[in-house]
């Protein structure tokens, strides 16, 4: 399956691969992070070096389920919203004690995965 296609959402039967260099770089980094913290989607793409492309990376959120289990509700917007498609996103950040500030966004602050950036 090429990108076009993974963007797109046609699924022929060799969607089980991860063969598109950018989806496999982002679903990479997503799987590795730990439960508790979170990155955004500007995070991912700056530590794929495609600082330019944060809509891609949610693009390709949007999409990972063809591909298996990622923990993408670990993955939020720069003002830590969460996705609007994905009503369950903060349940489960908060079933693994994300903090929230009193507006609903994720406290960046308090729960980045920094160690990623090292």
């Amino acid at each position: 399956m090429d990108f076009d296609d993974y963007i797109m959402g046609r699924r022929p039967e060799t969607a089980g691969r991860l063969d598109d260099d950018f989806a496999g770089a982002v679903l990479s980094l997503v799987s590795e992070i730990p439960p508790g913290k979170v990155l955004t989607y500007g995070d991912i793409a700056r530590l794929i070096g495609a600082p330019r492309n944060a809509r891609l990376v949610g693009k390709v959120m949007s999409r990972a389920e063809l591909f298996g289990r990622f923990p993408c509700h670990r993955v939020v917007n720069s003002a830590g919203r969460t996705a609007a498609s994905f009503p369950e996103q903060a349940e489960r950040l908060l079933g693994e004690g994300v903090p929230f500030r009193k507006n609903g966004t994720v406290d960046l602050a308090k729960c980045r995965w920094e160690e990623a950036f090292s």
